[in-house]
């Protein structure tokens, strides 16, 4: 991470000099009045992650070998074409996107397969791993040989130096979510996200934040998830939220942007138009918790309660999913890389 910006300077960096991409004020201070009356009616917080169908429930070793499982698998799960998508069905319910793979995992778990051991999947074979995430359609899960790669990268980490286990890793890093974003950015080359922006080191450690969030939900900010500087995450810059900013009007795109995102024209991880998708996202994300913290404060009910960018993303990408059928006339850009 040394002579790289961490995920929010870059942000704001990339925000300020942005050709493509703009942050529209308006649209933010809508998007945090949408987040503030969201929290007043029904209490937003890090218990919300649990309540999820297919999430842990617990917050043990168990829950956290899950997490970090998941969240090395959690890249690209867009379609090509929208009528041939990836789907998992399980207890009786067709997923899609990531939670396609969460169900996966949860089906293998229920098949007494090891899925979450660092000592299977170091050593996993393509096809077993085609197995545990098989589709229940026609059309398989993209990057199957990039999975099994991170999946072989990460276990031998685990095994050689955490004694087989990520928590091995959130006791190293004593409490703090920055320690673990370095360690897990140092130790696990699929987690660097990182790129260069006009003759600058940017980041946004996507899945590396993600990854720390999720372990902070699942353990509702206790015991593993701890973390004292929680609040210094960012968003998880994928292709889902910056499309829903622009719908909601916090980000608009250059008529050039809209046109080749229209045209569905693949953007390459490191494109200076991608670069600034993201950028932007992360920046837009810390002007609308910015905004929300002093509608939060400023009301008597709910003065004192906790905001932060993960439960911002969080709201934004329940959001997207509740509306994407509306939200089908904003292009997300497609970008494909093991990133996001």
């Amino acid at each position: 991470m040394k002579n790289v910006l961490n995920p929010r300077e870059s942000g704001r960096y990339i925000a300020e000099t942005s050709e493509d991409v703009s942050i529209a004020t308006e649209g933010v201070k809508k998007v945090a009045q949408l987040v503030f009356e969201h929290v007043k009616k029904d209490s937003y917080s890090v218990k919300a992650w649990k309540e999820h169908e297919l999430n842990p429930k617990t917050g043990d070793k168990a829950a956290v070998d899950w997490v970090f499982l998941a969240d090395t698998l959690n890249f690209s799960f867009y379609s090509d074409d929208e009528s041939k998508k990836y789907k998992v069905k399980y207890n009786g319910k067709e997923h899609t996107g990531y939670w396609s793979l969460c169900a996966a995992i949860n089906r293998a778990i229920d098949e007494g397969v090891e899925v979450t051991d660092p000592n299977f999947y170091a050593t996993i074979t393509k096809e077993k791993l085609a197995h545990i995430l098989r589709s229940d359609t026609e059309f398989d899960i993209p990057l199957l040989e990039e999975r099994v790669e991170v999946l072989h990268e990460a276990g031998k980490v685990l095994i050689k130096k955490y004694d087989g286990s990520f928590i091995n890793c959130i006791k190293k890093a004593e409490k703090s979510a920055q320690n673990l974003l370095a360690l897990i950015v140092e130790e696990f080359p699929a987690y660097r996200d990182e790129g260069e922006y006009t003759g600058k080191q940017v980041s946004f450690y996507k899945r590396a934040q993600i990854l720390i969030s999720d372990v902070w939900g699942c353990c509702e900010g206790e015991g593993f998830g701890e973390f004292t500087d929680i609040d210094s995450m960012t968003m998880f810059a994928d292709y889902r939220i910056p499309q829903c900013l622009v719908y909601m009007g916090a980000m608009k795109y250059s008529d050039n942007l809209m046109e080749t995102l229209k045209k569905n024209e693949k953007l390459a991880n490191g494109d200076r138009r991608e670069t600034e998708i993201r950028g932007c996202s992360i920046w837009a994300t810390e002007l609308i918790v910015e905004e929300t913290r002093k509608l939060l404060t400023a009301d008597s009910e709910t003065k004192g309660v906790e905001m932060n960018a993960i439960l911002v993303d969080h709201y934004l990408w329940d959001y997207r999913r509740e509306k994407a059928d509306e939200m089908r006339v904003i292009p997300y850009h497609k970008t494909r890389c093991i990133f996001y």
